[in-house]
């Protein structure tokens, strides 16, 4: 049965009112563990009021309208408490860094919006004589001070060499990437069936569970997007335990061992966890990096997961 596009007119409105929301809240530096478990329980009440009507309709988000679904993985990406907090870690920073730079140049009483949304575009914004709207696209939370002056400064003056440098730099980052696919994924799974047309994730998972994990490694949720990806191909969500694996390599040109060094790296992610180091979240640490070369064609047929990646 075809689902036509379900549109949600309100959903705009509880968008911006979140938005609103957050940025009071990080306008105090002091924000507290109750404060950000009201807001979850916020946004966990609005996206499963919105699960609860795509159903009803006999649809899942992916069959929202495209700025509808947008705004929907938004906020079911703010669930993830780890990703709330960077969030508001930026918000946060953000608001500090504007409003030094707004104090330098005499215009500490011009009032400010800060909003990081999942964006079309890396930035936008507006300033006149009273009011500054910066927006700046979800995948810099987890950029640097100096990646969020050259934003505020090229929102506020204008674009110049060296700001829109260190901003493409980090776009084209893993970092930026990231929380692009995570937000791209939310709602663009393909009903979570690990079936492709070619390729069946379970059976990969069983086989590489067998020679890696000595069939230790309990088994994640397994799902194909239902997207192409060009420039990352698999993404593990430790919130859902879930692996995604982009369609893009659901195509009998892709050899096999390809998917499995892919799935591989996503499970190694599962198995290892993740590591703060001085207050910096890490992912790929050695002990991941030394279980990746184990997979058998790693040096006769990949020369590194950044050509995947």
């Amino acid at each position: 049965m075809n689902v036509k596009s379900i549109g949600l007119k309100n959903i705009k409105i509880q968008q911006n009112a979140i938005s609103k929301r957050i940025f009071n809240l990080t306008a105090d530096a002091t924000l507290n563990s109750a404060q950000i478990q009201q807001i979850i329980q916020i946004l966990v009440r609005t996206v499963t009021r919105i699960e609860k009507l795509c159903l009803n309709q006999q649809a899942t988000p992916t069959n929202l309208t495209r700025s509808s679904r947008k705004i929907y993985s938004w906020m079911k990406f703010l669930t993830d408490e780890h990703n709330l907090k960077l969030h508001l870690t930026s918000t946060f920073r953000v608001q500090q860094i504007a409003k030094q730079i707004l104090g330098t140049h005499g215009q500490e009483s011009i009032k400010l919006m800060i909003e990081f949304t999942n964006l079309e575009l890396l930035y936008k914004g507006n300033k006149s004589s009273d009011v500054v709207n910066i927006i700046i696209n979800e995948g810099f939370i987890n950029a640097s001070d100096e990646v969020l002056q050259a934003l505020v400064k090229s929102t506020l003056f204008g674009r110049s060499q060296d700001n829109t440098r260190l901003i493409r730099s980090f776009a084209n980052s893993e970092e930026y990437s990231n929380v692009l696919l995570e937000l791209d994924l939310i709602a663009e799974v393909n009903a979570e069936k690990p079936q492709g047309n070619f390729y069946n994730l379970n059976e990969l998972f069983d086989k590489l569970n067998r020679e890696y994990f000595a069939t230790t490694l309990a088994k994640p949720r397994l799902a194909w997007s239902q997207i192409n990806t060009y420039r990352k191909f698999g993404h593990y969500e430790p919130a859902r335990d879930r692996v995604v694996i982009s369609l893009t390599l659901d195509n009998a040109n892709i050899p096999e061992f390809v998917i499995e060094f892919v799935l591989y790296h996503e499970l190694l992610h599962k198995y290892h966890g993740t590591k703060w180091v001085q207050g910096k979240r890490m992912v790929h640490t050695k002990e991941f990096r030394v279980s990746e070369s184990k997979f058998k064609f790693y040096r006769t047929h990949l020369t590194s997961y950044e050509v995947l990646n």
